[in-house]
């Protein structure tokens, strides 16, 4: 999968890619999916304890949930 800019809508060959690399299992895809946000939140978190409050002018990210 390609990478994008944030905001932008995913496309159906995109959905269908991801299912088709886990063989149609729609659960599979929707864990990995879960797993990869869970991973990228982590990530998140860690740069924003080694990040100065300076650096970002005091930003931090948004946590809620749609």
């Amino acid at each position: 999968m390609r990478e994008q800019p944030i905001g932008e809508a995913v496309e159906d060959d995109e959905r269908a890619n991801v299912i088709a690399y886990h063989r149609g299992d729609t659960h599979a895809a929707i864990d990995t999916l879960l797993e990869d946000i869970r991973h990228l939140r982590r990530q998140l978190a860690l740069t924003e304890g080694a990040m100065s409050r300076g650096m970002a002018r005091g930003w931090r990210p948004s946590y809620h949930r749609d």
